[in-house]
């Protein structure tokens, strides 16, 4: 496969595959395609799974074909798929859906943000993370959306942000300097509009806590929303997927609950809350300091030594 822009970009319109973790409708999705495809610069393509998809990390189907069916959207080449984010984006890669290799994969825009600990569990990374692993520059885009009415507008504003890091990405990659060995999380703050510019950052240790608490139906208490944040609005929402029928007299149905969100200074969600665009280089290695690999290499021999 080619690596580093190797066999690409040669003269034609660079072509630009999206995928996302809310699926092919959502305004984030919608916004980013209509704003690329509007430049007149890019060859677009849609790859995204055909309903929400959100928080499912690196999952992948495996136990059954998924399938692919074209969705019209306007100057894009576009399908809907039975699958994950990854799904998607392995389907889109693998030349068995579209004729070519894209130049660049944008997972998002997501519905919320995905800075800290939340980048393990989020969808939209992963669709960028599995472009990653076959060697093909990614990114993944999110929005730091607040509870209440979506604003497509925002979605817009947040594309037309990105615009600078996608040709500067596409720049790299057609001089061969883009690196290959990460790839880029994009986090946009919530007044998009006046944002503060850009921000390298690292990934940091912000977190969600979460906690569970039990109820008597699935309708009961406040919803968990897609962006790990709780819908407030009313005490009781209402939810078309209520399985509460399907419990028996033995069994406890459990909901879980936002309790705290903990930021750690320094890092991506800090700078998203102080009004930056985040842009933060990330990897797929889950790799450990020099100190816990100090401490393993001594306690290995010791528990070796005892069988």
């Amino acid at each position: 496969m080619a690596i580093n822009g190797e066999d690409r970009i040669s003269g034609e319109r660079p072509i630009i595959m999206v995928t996302n973790d809310d699926g092919i409708d959502a305004p984030g999705l919608r916004s980013l395609v209509r704003v690329l495809v509007s430049t007149n610069l890019y060859d677009v393509r849609v790859c995204a799974p055909d309903s929400e998809k959100s928080a499912v990390s690196h999952s992948i189907i495996w136990s059954r074909p998924l399938t692919a069916h074209r969705v019209e959207i306007e100057g894009a080449e576009a399908y809907a798929v039975s699958g994950t984010p990854a799904d998607c984006t392995g389907l889109g890669l693998s030349e068995a859906l579209f004729p070519s290799l894209p130049d660049l994969v944008l997972s998002g825009i997501n519905v919320g943000s995905n800075c800290g600990y939340n980048i393990v569990y989020s969808g939209t990374v992963a669709g960028a993370r599995e472009a990653f692993i076959y060697d093909v520059p990614s990114a993944s885009i999110s929005y730091d959306w607040k509870r209440g009415d979506i604003n497509v507008n925002d979605f817009v504003l947040s594309a037309q942000a990105c615009l600078p890091i996608i040709n500067g990405m596409l720049s790299a990659i057609k001089n061969k300097t883009h690196p290959t060995n990460c790839f880029l999380n994009i986090d946009l703050p919530t007044d998009i509009a006046n944002h503060k510019g850009y921000k390298l950052t690292i990934q940091g240790k912000s977190l969600g806590k979460m906690g569970w608490r039990q109820v008597e139906e699935e309708a009961q208490g406040a919803k968990m929303l897609s962006t790990m944040s709780m819908e407030t609005d009313s005490g009781v929402v209402s939810d078309n997927n209520d399985t509460s029928a399907h419990h028996s007299n033995d069994s406890r149905l459990f909901k879980r609950e936002l309790r705290t969100v903990v930021v750690e200074e320094g890092t991506d969600l800090h700078f998203l809350r102080e009004g930056y665009i985040t842009v933060t280089p990330i990897g797929a290695l889950s790799q450990v300091d020099v100190d816990c690999q100090n401490y393993y290499k001594e306690w290995l021999p010791k528990i070796s030594s005892s069988l």
